[in-house]
């Protein structure tokens, strides 16, 4: 159950940056029963090999990456079962769909060309190639004919899907949250857990309607901590539209919030739908959290254009949210002593 919350005075705008796409759809139906779905067996078989590292950021393998239906698209993803994932596990007969979404191999700014001889483009993937960061969180990956290979294994589909770049595609994710007060100002403890109740900055997102964490890309030789607070003040805060004083009063409620205590959530692979053989997201999710009230809390959200709402949500076990968002809320509540579950 998702249940939000407004206060205070004053306009704030979020909306959700998603990678370079400028907000690309996702198949709100179509994407959960298939998420939901459990890929059919096939006569891969399973290389002997090491288990993977789990933590709780991020499960050992990717499922919303293997969706039945690619999102925005009715294209059909080639069948992984699980025991087929990993590039370590023979599987001959393999065939992956391939697809770019027309948006992608149109050429805007945000996005690579084609990898080949006609187009005369080869990246340097593993590498800092020119101002695009090709480096992965997760170590280096490999390339074979070319072409970067998923380091979580195979997708069902090929090429680029609805992400800019070969290879990772780095965002950035600010996760803003407070304490959950009464009317005079104390913390809210859960009935249950008996543990302050956190609520956090979320957006429904529009196109497939699942609440998730705002964030966006990281530019060209940007550093992410410029990422995290661009992002927040121009898409949480609407900075850009705002008047010279507003901007000025914005900036230091945002220094305020950013030179707070804060933590590293999560640096690594994002399972995220859109991902496919040589294109995946990745992210760095950090928690900046206003512990007194006395900044970003008071500031009352707004959805903008591209958002259907914008809330202060509950954490809590419960939440279903985009992609893997629960799990970086879960080590959030779990590191501060927050009400879960």
């Amino acid at each position: 159950m998702i249940r939000s919350f407004r206060n205070g005075a004053g306009s704030v705008s979020l909306v959700l940056t998603v990678l370079g796409l400028r907000y690309a759809t996702c198949s709100g139906k179509d994407r959960l029963l298939s998420c939901l779905s459990k890929p059919p067996l096939s006569q891969c078989s399973q290389f002997s090999q090491s288990a993977p590292v789990c933590s709780l950021a991020m499960p050992p393998l990717h499922s919303n990456a293997r969706c039945r239906v690619y999102p925005g698209s009715d294209v059909a993803r080639w069948p992984v079962p699980n025991e087929g994932v990993s590039w370590g596990s023979a599987c001959p007969q393999y065939s992956p769909v391939r697809y770019t979404a027309p948006n992608v191999s149109s050429g805007p700014v945000w996005a690579d060309p084609e990898i080949g001889v006609d187009s005369g483009f080869c990246p340097k993937f593993n590498a800092l190639d020119n101002a695009v960061d090709r480096r992965s969180h997760e170590g280096t990956y490999r390339v074979e004919n070319g072409y970067p290979l998923n380091p979580h294994g195979r997708t069902g589909i090929t090429g680029r899907g609805l992400l800019g770049r070969w290879g990772p595609n780095h965002a950035a994710d600010p996760i803003i949250t407070r304490w959950k007060r009464d009317s005079e100002g104390r913390k809210v403890l859960h009935p249950g857990s008996k543990n302050p109740i956190l609520q956090f900055v979320s957006i429904k997102r529009k196109d497939c309607g699942e609440w998730a964490i705002p964030g966006g890309m990281v530019d060209p030789g940007e550093r992410v901590s410029v990422t995290l607070r661009r992002e927040f003040g121009e898409e949480a805060l609407n900075a850009l539209q705002k008047t010279r004083e507003q901007r000025e009063t914005l900036k230091q409620q945002i220094t305020e919030l950013f030179n707070s205590p804060s933590f590293q959530v999560y640096k690594g692979y994002v399972d995220d739908p859109r991902n496919t053989d040589n294109a995946w997201m990745e992210t760095v999710a950090v928690n900046y959290h206003d512990a007194s009230g006395s900044s970003v809390a008071q500031l009352p959200l707004e959805a903008g254009d591209d958002a259907g709402k914008v809330a202060w949500v509950e954490i809590d076990s419960t939440l279903q949210l985009y992609a893997s968002h629960a799990r970086f809320l879960e080590i959030i509540a779990r590191e501060r002593g927050a009400h879960w579950e």
